[in-house]
């Protein structure tokens, strides 16, 4: 099954990661900007392993405190690294060599194969890509070097209808991609701090070698062009190594027979711009930040079902609890996609979804903002700016 209307209530990673764990919005779960979760909590996870279930969680955690809830856990410590990163574990540390997304995804397979047979099991299995700073394994690298990708057609938006808060953010492609995004190589001299300090530059200008063997200075139009291919073959790189990980999984499924009966949810803890609105992360409520991938197959599902329903990542703990046959406790603040994936059309299913971003001043200086959104329109409100942003969904998405 694929959701067609699958959306975060805060988009950003660190919020979401509560909001899997307790089915609950921000202001109800204590994690609404980068604030460590309270591990004392009420958690799916616990829910879980009370019924009866041996539970993990491997790869990014990102929630400042050891995981609770689960019988056995290796995490990256806060964002983690791409290359031969290092794990936490309950008695320590544990570095490993090569690349953090084919890692995850062997860690996982090892979960599942040394899991104790007799019991049923829940692995939460957190990739770290595609985040940035966007370093691929060297075959997608490979792969994607010479891509060129279609730009979208609000990749120069000037935001001259926009009164808010776009025109003050500071991520855009144009403006704001470091040389250690584009992935420039510092002078041979540099070292320590002042290294540091030319890959944070953000260049305005850039020498290119042509085909002819001449160089050229990208500046104005031309440079955003380049950007924005650098940027997006490192990041679809990133994705296709996603791609090539969960697949790993899943063969594995397959393969032990255990396939056909486990379900297998897809999803991710925030939606990105790749060049909407000329922006490369998060945060803002416009529909590529607010929008998630769903997708789930198990056994009862239909096959190439598409539910259309308004649904949240608020309602994935309830779904994980109901489809295990174990009562959702009343804190739980979502709903159980069940009757979705089974075909049913409830009819008093939500038809508005519910946003809040906190994190002002963060990062990118994108404004604190909240929203709803129906199947016609949206309505968001930056508050400490006593702005509103009203949009027609359907004339225009």
């Amino acid at each position: 099954a694929r959701f067609t209307n699958s959306f975060v209530t805060n988009s950003i990673c660190t919020p979401s990661r509560a909001t899997l764990l307790t089915g609950q919005y921000s202001h109800k779960n204590g994690v609404p900007v980068f604030n460590a979760f309270d591990s004392s909590r009420d958690t799916v996870a616990k829910h879980l392993q009370q019924g009866g279930y041996y539970t993990g969680i491997v790869g990014k955690w990102h929630l400042g405190t050891d995981p609770t809830g689960f019988d056995r856990w290796i995490v990256l410590p806060g964002q983690g690294a791409y290359w031969n990163p290092m794990f936490l574990v309950p008695d320590g540390q544990l570095t490993i060599q090569g690349h953090c997304t084919d890692l995850t995804g062997d860690l996982g397979v090892e979960f599942i194969k040394t899991r104790p047979a007799e019991k049923p099991f829940f692995l939460m299995l957190h990739q770290k890509a595609p985040h940035r700073p966007w370093e691929p394994d060297k075959r997608n690298q490979a792969r994607f070097k010479d891509a060129v990708i279609p730009e979208p057609d609000t990749l120069r938006d000037d935001y001259a209808t926009r009164a808010a808060a776009l025109p003050e953010n500071q991520q855009t492609v144009a403006r704001d991609l470091t040389r250690l995004d584009l992935k420039l190589t510092p002078p041979a001299n540099l070292a320590g701090p002042d290294r540091t300090k030319w890959l944070q530059t953000k260049p305005m200008e850039f020498e290119v070698t042509r085909p002819d063997g001449k160089q050229e200075t990208l500046t104005g139009d031309a440079l955003v062009k380049w950007k924005y291919q650098r940027y997006m073959q490192d990041y679809l790189a990133c994705v296709q190594g996603v791609d090539d990980s969960v697949g790993q999984v899943l063969d594995y499924l397959e393969r032990s027979g255990l396939a056909k009966n486990t379900v297998v949810f897809y999803s991710a803890d925030n939606g990105w711009y790749l060049g909407d609105l000329g922006l490369y992360d998060k945060r803002f409520m416009y529909e590529p930040g607010l929008r998630v991938p769903l997708l789930v197959r198990g056994p009862g599902i239909k096959a190439g079902s598409l539910p259309a329903q308004f649904v949240a990542n608020i309602d994935l703990a309830p779904t994980f609890l109901d489809l295990a046959g174990l009562p959702v406790p009343s804190s739980m603040q979502g709903r159980s996609l069940a009757p979705l994936l089974h075909g049913e059309s409830p009819a008093d299913w939500r038809q508005t979804v519910y946003y809040r971003y906190y994190h002002d001043p963060g990062h990118h200086n994108t404004a604190a903002h909240y929203g709803v959104r129906t199947a016609t329109h949206k309505l968001i409100y930056y508050w400490k700016k006593a702005a509103y942003e009203m949009f027609d969904i359907i004339s225009d998405p």
